[in-house]
This record gives C-alpha cells, structure tokens and sequence, in this order.
C-alpha cells in the first residue's frame, strides 16, 4: 500500500497518476476536500481507498491501518499570502512532524514536498542552511520543517527524502485559484483577453525580467518515484530544471503554443499581447527576483532523467487547457 497525502491536489494527484501509469493501484489517497473542486483531480485515477488527513493520521498512529511500503507526503498549505502563522505552521510543520515519526517508527519511507521559498531572496539555491531564509509564513513553515528533518536524517533506520520544489505548472491546478502557477494564469489572461499582465521591474531586474526555475510536473512526479525506488538515498533535494527562465519567456512560450509563426517580445509588446502592472501592496518586499535549483545533489544522488525545456512543457500544458489532443 502507498499513501500519497495530498493526493488530490496539484502535485499529488499528478503523482497518484504516475504510479497508475506504473500499474499501481494499491493507493490511498489522503486530503482534506473542504474544497471540493479538488475531486475533479482524480477524475480517471484509480486508487483503493481516500481518507481525510485527520482521519489517515488518527488511524495511522493507533495502528489501524496497514503497513504502507512508502508515504509521499505531499499535503500542505500552499497559500504563500495566508496571514495565519498558528494554521500554517499546524498544517505544514506539525501535522508534517507526526507523519515522520510515524514513519520512523515503523521504517516505512518518508518522501514530502519542501519548497524553493525556504531560499528567501538569496541568490545561492544549494541545499545548504547558509542559503536559507524565510519571506513568509509558508516558507517558515517549510523551511522549519526541513531543519528538523536535519536532526534525524544521519541516525533514521529509513529513508527521508525532502524535495524542494521550484515553480510548478501543469494540469490539476485550477482549484488553486491565485495561487496557480503563473503559466496557467497567463494562459487564461490570453485567451479571455489576448493580453498577458506582467510585473514591472523589482530587485534589479527589468520589467518582466525577473526570473524563475520553471518546473513541469510530470518531471516533479518522476523524480518522487525514483526516490521511492531507491532504497539507499535519503536527504534534501532540489527539484527544477537547473535554468532560470524569465517571465517574459513563459509569456512568450504562452503565445507561440497558440500562434502559427513564433512572436519575438518586441513583436510581442508592440502587438499590446504583453503589458507591466505595478506589484499588489506588500508584495514586493516579499517578492523573488530569480530562482534557479542547483541540482547536482540530485544528479549525484543518480537522478539522470531530463526535464522538459520550458517551451516543450508549456506548449504541451497550453493544448491541454485549450482541449487540444495531446
């Protein structure tokens, strides 16, 4: 049995999908569906029983359910904007912290989702707590967890894996609202607009200049199931391309997964198809100019597999929010 917690959101769904596509289909999909228009996740997904997240964590520490073979732990609060610390901090760091020592009691192994936010402002994305440093209560929160994590992993009798992810896109985010990724809200301003809304210039850079680490979540996907088949790597570990790609970039990927001949941005402004907006209030301060995963951890933990180039994955993304065969 694996439990995939979180397993109707964004990531976790797309995971639940994943291990389908292996053939397996002894899963149990915990989450919490206050917000129901997550069910639509797991539209086709076959798995063998759903549990609430107190539920699961209630019946797990009594002892109540099965053994699982591995926990991808994927569940949080996602909220960057969430005002409420004593929420996110019980939801992201200690609800995470009674899933590990479950975990750990039983040797069963441990995979979760961290979160590139736990970098701050900085500009060194090494797994190192030199880099590290919190904007807001999310990647407090995150990034708390991850130290403690720290304090276990050199004596675990199991594996714990913690993968910190970068800038995420792909299906199953929709029920994420404002905090979907910015390929699917440039898609929607595009096609009920023609036009896509981009930041002014902040932290040194030009107007939507500023810079990110675009992720495809099939690739996210892939690289849990290669922890979870690898019995013998535990640690933290950076989840992204490796290439830091501009906001201008996605935009103009957006529109030339949509045009017949490919714009330029210069061709793309004139054409009123790009425009910069001023930064909502208290955003700024709060704002990463650039992300780029350095990934030679992953690679020297034996991760060889390629991720998508940002065109391929957004070009491949775009037809699949306009319904186009794929």
């Amino acid at each position: 049995m694996i439990v995939v917690t979180g397993g109707a959101g964004f990531i976790g769904s797309n995971l639940v999908q994943a291990l389908n596509e292996r053939g397996e289909d002894d899963i149990v999909v915990v989450d919490d569906l206050s917000d129901s228009a997550k069910i639509r996740n797991l539209a086709g997904c076959r798995f063998a029983d759903y549990l609430d997240k107190d539920e699961f964590l209630e019946q797990a520490q009594a002892r109540r359910l099965p053994k699982p073979t591995t926990v991808f732990h994927q569940g949080a609060c996602s909220n960057t904007m969430e005002p409420d610390g004593k929420f996110m901090m019980d939801i992201n760091y200690a609800y995470s912290k009674a899933l590990l020592h479950y975990c750990l009691e039983e040797q069963i192994p441990y995979i979760y989702a961290s979160s590139a936010s736990v970098y701050g402002a900085g500009h060194s994305f090494t797994e190192h707590p030199a880099n590290e440093s919190a904007l807001n209560v999310y990647a407090f929160s995150k990034l708390q967890f991850d130290q403690y994590v720290r304090r276990y992993l050199a004596q675990a009798g199991s594996r714990i894996v913690g993968l910190r992810y970068f800038n995420v896109y792909g299906p199953g985010e929709a029920h994420k609202g404002e905090m979907a990724s910015v390929a699917y809200h440039f898609y929607n301003q595009y096609r009920e607009s023609g036009q896509m809304r981009l930041f002014v210039g902040s932290g040194g850079y030009a107007d939507g200049a500023q810079e990110r680490d675009f992720v495809r979540v099939g690739d996210v996907a892939d690289a849990n199931l290669y922890f979870m088949d690898h019995a013998d790597v535990s640690g933290l570990y950076n989840v992204g391309t490796g290439t830091s790609r501009s906001f201008n970039d996605l935009a103009l990927a957006v529109i030339n997964a949509r045009e017949d001949s490919p714009l330029a941005l210069a061709e793309a402004l004139d054409a009123g198809k790009i425009t910069y907006i001023a930064f909502p209030e208290g955003l700024r301060d709060k704002y990463q100019s650039h992300t780029r995963a350095e990934i030679q951890a992953l690679r020297s933990a034996g991760y060889e597999a390629p991720f998508a180039s940002l065109e391929e994955g957004v070009k491949e993304y775009v037809r699949r929010l306009a319904g186009d065969d794929v």
